[in-house]
């Protein structure tokens, strides 16, 4: 250590605290977050205010970018070289920023990301806009303050009279807090602020109405308005912002999805990539190609199809797996008198119009002065012209400038201003014609005089300038609104893309499901094989058939106890004599699941009676039974909802759809079934497990299927493993309580082998068999007699030796193929409208309800 010198202790952690709030302060303040005044961050600023001292304005040619950059960086912004020039290059790019502020010449970069040239390449000047922030700078309007170096001076604010932080947002990290601000279109926000001008006290909700919602450069269409209000009411809200897309179609019939605008900030180069990869990983279907065809005349991203893909479906799953639908967070933290604080939208307005009110007010006061200033002179002067004689004589008399001066001062009480005016006063002002210009230009100071005392005593008369100003700006630069509104996401309805008609639906045996137009069955003839070999492989047949519109939703239910939704829209369209799609390539399903039924109806929200009186019925292997309100499944996810918890070695086996007062019949694998009113199955949330509906004979036995009886006209039809069936009176299976053994159904024998199904059934049903050998064999329900629930039943098919039925599946009758008024039971279609609602978080509060239920009727006969 060197004499002199001496080491002071510090506290470390202290030392380190301070320091870091200091540097802390320093990015809040002098980086990161843009002032509430004029919207612009101090490299920003400086960089405007470089350009207007070289001077480089929008009526003179460009100057390199380098030369500016330079300019700024030299005088007032001492960081790196790039900070300046990509800030520079930021306010000349359209699809950065709503209203940009510089011109520039040369390439400056794309929307596909790709980087500007270099700043010795580019050219720049002010555009006209950005000339309007730093208009009357000259006239004492804001402060000053020194540069880095002391020296030179630069402006804390500039005297913009355009919203700027408003119609053009901003975004930027600091420590510990960030912002991020969006823009929005000018005329809407001069109207906003001319509505508080004129009314103090209006409330955000009617300035809503004027400034609707944010406005990107990109344009895209806001998606759900309630992250937009949360924006404006408190200065945060998420906003979903959608691409602008249509949907094409060539000559071959083949549709196509174009995309004109995509979501702000989104990488358009990227988002192609993407869309690719997607289709190369097969997690999106029903894409064929992908090609940018955008020029200067404006974005076209098109995206061929697949014949047989609905675009509709394929723009909902880009929507939700790309960037064509994405979010903008709002987090409105700008700098208020040096310190960030969080604004709502009247914050960012109130603190605007304080700013042109100190503004206009100053300016005022300037041009008061110079005003006075010059009245003064013009005094000095008429008296001269009023005395030129003798003043000529003075001057004249005097030996220099200062004699003359001082000899005016004391002839006629000139002030010092006065006589040098005097004195400097060119010859030819002693003309006649001058002397009047002397008087009028007097009379007409002397009146802006007045003007502008009027001003600094009247705020009304202030506040009248301000709105003229703001409208003065309007009209120059009005431009309509880029981004459009959908107010409310539920209210964005696919439905709107179709008419509502007519459709058949078929699902095959094998899981294969299509829609066909119900005219293109109606111009068929009636009879013959009907659809069942339609388009089907050799082990394959039509399983379900469905009348049902373009607007009917399905409900899915899987072994595994989820529901799945899907619209018939988005069912994709099939000839009579084609297969179509796998269910499993439509619905999310995990690859250990199966859809074991499924359910339509026409709506899912509005008709809040229906839903909330009607009830879904489901069945598991293991004999519990669950009922459960419609509505707990009128809240579509994308990836499903539990629909009953299944345990372990269970699963989902059937589900019905019921009023609440039909009767259930259960049929088990040991011949027995049970039969009870559906009223002794208490209602369940959607993630219960239900309660016991039958009790099995031992861990072997398990439920093969489950009926709602409505009509009680139909029969009972069960059938064994080894070929044999019964078709039964309904009556004869009497009602007992829920959770008993039941009755017998079927005498079980080793000839008979075990009960495989039991279906109510009526003379126009037909009976699919599939062996375990892989015959598919078709036969008439009616070819069955009715005889007594006890007996053995008669042989249905004559089996080869080691062959058994693998299942018994209930289709309609060859001659009524073509009629569809009936649903997959068979029974007469009654499916009252309700409306669909989507909602976000799909929870229940039902997830251990009746797991006290599951055993509370274990011996319950």
């Amino acid at each position: 250590m060197t004499e002199g010198e001496k080491i002071i202790k510090i506290n470390i952690e202290e030392e380190m605290k301070s320091a870091y709030i200091d540097y802390s302060m320093s990015v809040i303040v002098s980086r990161a977050l843009p002032d509430v005044r004029d919207g612009l961050k101090p490299v920003h600023r400086r960089v405007l205010y470089g350009m207007n001292e070289l001077p480089v304005p929008s009526n003179r040619p460009h100057k390199k970018s380098a030369r500016i950059v330079g300019e700024v960086l030299g005088k007032y912004h001492p960081h790196g070289d790039s900070s300046v020039y990509h800030a520079m290059v930021r306010m000349a790019q359209e699809w950065s920023m709503r209203y940009p502020l510089i011109d520039g010449q040369g390439n400056y970069g794309s929307v596909d990301g790709d980087s500007p040239a270099a700043m010795r390449y580019t050219e720049a000047r002010l555009n006209r806009l950005s000339e309007e922030t730093l208009r009357d700078i000259d006239k004492n309007t804001v402060d000053f303050q020194l540069n880095f170096d002391d020296s030179l001076k630069e402006p804390t604010v500039l005297p913009t009279r355009v919203p700027m932080l408003l119609i053009n947002g901003a975004s930027g990290i600091a420590v510990g807090m960030a912002t991020n601000m969006a823009p929005h279109n000018l005329p809407d926000t001069i109207d906003a602020i001319n509505a508080y001008i004129d009314n103090n006290d209006v409330e955000i909700d009617e300035l809503i109405e004027i400034i609707k919602a944010p406005d990107f450069p990109t344009g895209g269409t806001i998606y759900g308005y309630q992250g937009v209000k949360d924006a404006y009411h408190t200065g945060r809200g998420r906003v979903v912002i959608r691409a602008k897309t249509e949907i094409e179609t060539d000559a071959s019939g083949r549709e196509k999805i174009i995309i004109t605008e995509i979501p702000y900030l989104v990488n358009k180069a990227e988002l192609i990539i993407k869309i690719a990869d997607l289709v190369n990983d097969k997690k999106i279907d029903g894409i064929s190609n992908v090609n940018d065809e955008s020029d200067r005349d404006g974005m076209r991203i098109v995206i061929d199809l697949k014949r047989d893909a609905i675009a509709n479906v394929v723009l909902n799953h880009l929507f939700k797996n790309t960037a064509l639908q994405s979010s903008f967070s709002v987090n409105n933290i700008a700098l208020v008198k040096g310190r960030p604080q969080m604004l709502n939208l009247k914050d960012l307005i109130v603190n605007f119009v304080e700013h042109r009110h100190e503004v206009v007010t100053r300016r005022t006061e300037f041009e008061l002065d110079q005003a006075e200033k010059r009245a003064h002179i013009l005094e000095g002067l008429i008296i001269a012209s009023d005395n030129i004689d003798e003043v000529i004589k003075i001057i004249r008399a005097a030996a220099n400038p200062e004699e003359a001066r001082e000899n005016l001062i004391e002839r006629f009480e000139l002030s010092e201003i006065q006589a040098r005016a005097i004195v400097e006063m060119r010859l030819r002002q002693l003309t006649g014609l001058e002397q009047d210009k002397l008087r009028a230009e007097y009379e007409e100071v002397m009146s802006e005089i007045e003007r502008l005392k009027n001003i600094l005593a009247s705020f009304e008369l202030r506040m009248e300038i301000i709105k003229d100003e703001l409208n003065e700006i309007k009209t120059k630069y009005f431009d309509e609104r880029r981004t459009d509104i959908q107010y409310s996401s539920e209210e964005f309805n696919p439905e709107d893309f179709y008419a509502d008609e007519e459709m058949i639906i078929t699902v095959s045996h094998l899981g294969y499901i299509k829609r066909t137009p119900l005219a293109e069955f109606k111009t068929q003839s009636r009879g013959g094989v009907g659809s069942k070999g339609a388009g089907m492989r050799d082990e394959d047949f039509i399983e379900h058939i469905y009348p049902a519109s373009m607007h009917h939703t399905l409900l899915f239910f899987t072994k595994n106890g989820k529901c799945f939704w899907l619209k018939v829209y988005e069912i994709p369209e099939g000839a009579r004599n084609t297969r179509g799609r796998a269910i499993q390539n439509l619905l999310n399903i995990e690859a250990d699941d199966a859809v074991k039924a499924l359910i339509r109806v026409k709506r899912l929200t509005e008709d809040t009676e229906f839903i909330n009186s009607h009830y879904i019925v489901m069945g598991t292997k293991k004999g519990m039974i669950k009922k459960t309100l419609l509505e707990e499944y009128s809240r579509p996810r994308q990836n499903g909802v539990i629909a009953i918890t299944i345990r372990e070695g269970d699963e989902l086996i059937d589900v019905r759809l019921t009023n609440g007062k039909n009767d259930i019949l259960i049929g088990t694998r040991s011949g027995r079934a049970i039969r009870f009113n559906e009223s002794k199955v208490r209602n369940i949330g959607r993630t219960g497990q239900g309660v016991k509906g039958v009790t099995l004979r031992d861990d072997s036995d398990e439920v093969v299927g489950m009926i709602c009886v409505k009509d009680f006209e139909d029969d009972i039809l069960v059938v064994s493993e080894k070929g044999y069936g019964k078709r039964s009176s309904i009556d004869s299976y009497r009602i007992t309580n829920r959770g008993g053994k039941g009755v017998m159904s079927m005498r079980i024998t080793e000839k008979t082998g075990d009960m495989i199904t039991i279906k109510n059934v009526n003379d126009d049903n037909d009976l699919m068999i599939i062996n375990k050998s892989g015959i598919t064999i078709r036969l008439a329900v009616s070819d069955l007699r009715t005889m007594g629930r006890a007996t053995q039943g008669v042989r249905v098919i004559n089996l080869r030796e080691n062959d058994d039925i693998a299942s018994v599946t209930k289709v309609l009758a060859e001659r009524l193929e073509d009629d569809f008024s009936t649903d997959e039971d068979g029974e007469d279609v009654d499916i009252e409208d309700v409306d669909v609602e989507v909602i976000e978080d799909e929870s229940s509060d039902d997830e251990n309800v009746a797991e006290d239920d599951v055993d509370e009727n274990l011996n319950e006969e």
